[in-house]
């Protein structure tokens, strides 16, 4: 079974949708809710995480493992998310081995050229279809 690990801080709301979108496809792959901080991590596992953790350590060892990390931009970027991105989970993320679904957010000064300014919910339709795509090879 894949594991997706979705990554998010602050309130978790991008989190817990791509938590809620995931598991209403019903993918053959556990979903591990990874906050930066509790509140997040609450938001993931209401939103149907099979499991959870909170802070740095569970992000750099949720990578370890993970076959897909899913979040917003600001993840592989240390001291976003308003400093809740330490540069070691910044590392991690990055230099994991995982196949990576960022959504770009466009806060906390990050801006990714050539990415059309597009709704969160329509953000999360896309990061779905692009992991069913990448659970399929």
């Amino acid at each position: 079974m894949k594991k997706i690990a979705v990554i998010d801080g602050q309130g978790g709301r991008l989190g817990a949708l791509l938590c809620e979108a995931i598991k209403k496809e019903a993918l053959l792959a556990e979903v591990c809710g990874i906050g930066t901080n509790s509140v997040a991590t609450a938001a993931m596992l209401k939103a149907g995480a099979d499991y959870g953790a909170t802070g740095e350590n569970p992000v750099v060892v949720a990578c370890r493992d993970a076959d897909v990390i899913v979040g917003p931009v600001g993840i592989v970027c240390a001291d976003s998310l308003l400093g809740e991105i330490t540069p070691k989970m910044a590392l991690a993320i990055g230099g994991a081995r995982a196949e990576k679904l960022l959504v770009p957010v466009n806060r906390c000064s990050i801006h990714v050229v050539g990415a059309r300014q597009i709704g969160m919910a329509d953000a999360v339709s896309e990061a779905v279809t692009m992991l069913k795509s990448i659970l399929q090879d």
